[in-house]
């Protein structure tokens, strides 16, 4: 079906018109229920058959993979770089509790929902499914987590887990997907264990080393005012996007070290690097707004079509029991009280890494015959 391009015109202004409402009524709406995520998936989904007209389905799948791997690169480097070390030496009990502990309780319990819920699609899709799951993201709920009715280490607790669980799953995201493909009718799996061990040991290497050379660079710049402050954001994008591709020229995986960078980058850099956040809260945040369109109007269509008493369970569970039940498990033996306990096990909410992972393994080596089961328990 063609569009005249008065309608694609048309379009094009509604959803413009979506992003300068929402950013002249930012502070109200934040008073609300309605957040960004919620206005731009709507708007997405009531767009969607002429954006899936707008091009074939092939590009279409190529534009959101691409959209979605420069989302996640700079989300992973962003969250990784505020995470200080010297915070968690002082604080670090709770959040590495839940992230040593409970994280990998979460992945478990998931995987055997999945494979329970949905036993003949195998346990690779059900470790798949748990993994792109798992990640928690405090921005969803930044009302919740900014109060001062929060005590203060709550609010460093739920940062710091939040922001290192994306990138701590995604070694078993990779494996999950490989592991998916090998079980494809007649895929080559010569070489698959030996390809993926090297992908999540180079990855990191690569990480560390763009990381901490980009940081020692910029800083050797900065004390001589050779760097004008404005260009952090864009020496931001080359430190992200160097690491990434560094890593996968030489076989290591590209997100884990971003992550990586960003971690090292944070941690070795002697100036400020509110560059970062200044630069996520403008130009990335337009990025996000994109995805949750992409998402909205590509995704939840055929998620709703093919939505089953089953993928509502496994959603129910995930925001649930199968976040609740590690924490609690992870969180015995502290002093924390009851009622911290209880709200850190409540504090699960899944937002834009899960979104991404999804985007980009579903265009990539993930049968067809999994991909309409999978993609709807987002």
């Amino acid at each position: 079906m063609e569009i005249p391009h008065e309608s694609l015109h048309l379009i094009m202004l509604g959803i413009l018109g979506c992003i300068f409402f929402y950013s002249l009524f930012t502070n109200a709406l934040s008073k609300t229920i309605l957040t960004l995520p919620i206005i731009f998936m709507i708007a997405g989904y009531l767009s969607a058959r002429p954006i899936e007209a707008l091009a074939e389905p092939a590009v279409l799948d190529e534009g959101k993979r691409l959209l979605a791997e420069i989302t996640l690169i700079l989300v992973l480097f962003s969250d990784a770089s505020h995470v200080r070390f010297k915070t968690l030496r002082m604080n670090f009990k709770i959040p590495l509790r839940m992230l040593v502990i409970g994280l990998p309780l979460t992945l478990g319990l998931g995987t055997i929902v999945a494979l329970l819920l949905s036993p003949e699609n195998g346990l690779a899709m059900a470790l798949l499914t748990a993994a792109v799951l798992t990640p928690t993201d405090a921005a969803l709920g930044q009302t919740v987590v900014t109060s001062e009715n929060v005590p203060e280490h709550l609010r460093e607790t739920i940062n710091v887990e939040s922001g290192l669980n994306d990138g701590l799953v995604l070694p078993f995201v990779l494996f999950g997907a490989i592991l998916a493909s090998a079980g494809m009718e007649g895929a080559n799996t010569d070489g698959l264990a030996i390809s993926a061990g090297l992908q999540i040991i180079l990855g990191p290497l690569v990480g560390i080393a763009f990381g901490w050379g980009f940081s020692k660079a910029m800083d050797y710049a900065q004390a001589r005012d050779l760097m004008a402050e404005a260009a952090g954001g864009v020496a931001f994008l080359a430190v992200a996007f160097s690491a990434y591709i560094g890593s996968e020229i030489i076989g290591g995986n590209g997100f884990i070290a971003a992550f990586m960078a960003g971690m090292v980058f944070g941690n070795t850099y002697q100036h400020t690097i509110h560059f970062i956040g200044e630069f996520m809260e403008g130009f990335g945040q337009l990025l996000t707004i994109f995805s949750f369109l992409v998402f909205g109007a590509l995704l939840l269509p055929d998620g709703l079509e093919h939505m089953t008493w089953n993928t509502v369970a496994l959603s129910l569970l995930f925001l649930t029991v199968v976040r609740m039940l590690p924490i609690w498990l992870s969180l015995l033996g502290t002093d924390l009280a009851l009622r911290e306990k209880l709200f850190l096990r409540w504090f699960g909410p899944r937002w834009l890494a899960s979104i991404l992972l999804t985007l980009i393994n579903l265009t990539n080596s993930i049968s067809l015959e999994n991909r309409n089961y999978w993609r709807v328990f987002l």
